[in-house]
């Protein structure tokens, strides 16, 4: 199975969206779809989900053209959608039936997903009494009840506590581990890193960087150190004429603009004989790069 998106734009009253992207998904992981607000991501996620249509080039699944009767997709858009006067049980078996899901194969989905998730005491509570990552969970519900082949999460950990976080975390990799494909867009680069092996980079609908996103951590040269010692070091970090970004408890995050210079201060310490618990020179982070390309 894979998606493929090959030269695909959209205009909105003279306005380009989405111009000349290409994309493509060949093996189940975790896809990167990134950019600032209004950069194109939701329109691109629309249009490879059959909801609006594109104006040029091809969308297909597994070969073939992507429309939404042809195709087992489930999605987490950006903006919440619960019912707030109806129960949480029926709005969940509304929903499996759109999908085509038989009665007691979604009453088994629900209960199993609900369980996974521990929101099982809410299933007869409208979903106006829940929290809202409570009411989260119910819509990541939504998204893979029937079991779909392709999962696009747009902001799937906005507005949840770290407990629930790792329980959605968990189920992503599971999800992969069953042969899943998923394509996931946020704004916390850290999860991004996290999770996805490539990566697209939107900015005013263009493509900006794409790629492997190790490969292209890779190709960038260190620009930081991080030195975690028993001592203050401001010193050495001032005779070395470096930047220092961050320090807590003598933890220092250092910026460099090459290698030799993290390993001249390496070397000055140890032969002061500073006790070193951590000495690791680091690539850019996907921030770091984010923030490069689209400004």
């Amino acid at each position: 199975m894979s998606l493929v998106l090959k030269n695909v734009s959209k205009n909105f009253i003279g306005k380009k969206a989405v111009d000349n992207i290409s994309l493509t998904l060949d093996k189940p992981g975790v896809f990167g779809l990134l950019g600032t607000n209004g950069a194109g991501k939701t329109t691109t996620i629309r249009m490879l989900l059959g909801i609006i249509k594109k104006d040029s080039g091809e969308i297909t699944w597994n070969g073939k053209t992507v429309e939404r009767k042809n195709v087992n997709f489930g999605y987490l858009p950006e903006e919440r959608g619960v019912y707030p006067k109806t129960k949480i049980f029926d709005q969940l078996m509304y929903f499996a039936e759109l999908k085509g899901m038989k009665k007691q194969e979604a009453i088994n989905s629900i209960n199993k997903w609900a369980k996974v998730l521990k929101v099982e005491e809410y299933l007869q509570m409208p979903a106006e009494k829940l929290s809202k990552g409570n009411q989260q969970k119910i819509q990541f519900m939504t998204a893979i009840i029937h079991n779909p082949e392709l999962v696009v999460l747009d902001e799937p950990f906005s507005g949840l506590d770290p407990v629930n976080t790792e329980i959605l975390k968990n189920i992503i990799i599971d999800l992969v581990a069953n042969g899943k494909y998923v394509i996931m867009s946020a704004h916390q680069m850290a999860t991004i890193e996290e999770f996805c092996s490539d990566i697209l980079i939107l900015n005013k609908g263009k493509t900006v960087l794409q790629g492997n996103l190790k490969e292209i951590k890779e190709s960038y040269p260190a620009n930081r150190v991080e030195v975690d010692v028993n001592q203050n070091i401001d010193n050495y970090i001032k005779k070395f004429e470096l930047e220092k970004e961050n320090e807590k408890d003598n933890d220092y995050v250092i910026k460099i603009n090459d290698e030799d210079v993290a390993h001249k201060l390496l070397n000055e310490l140890v032969k002061d004989g500073i006790e070193i618990n951590k000495f690791e020179i680091k690539k850019p982070t996907l921030n770091d790069i984010f923030i490069e390309k689209v400004g």
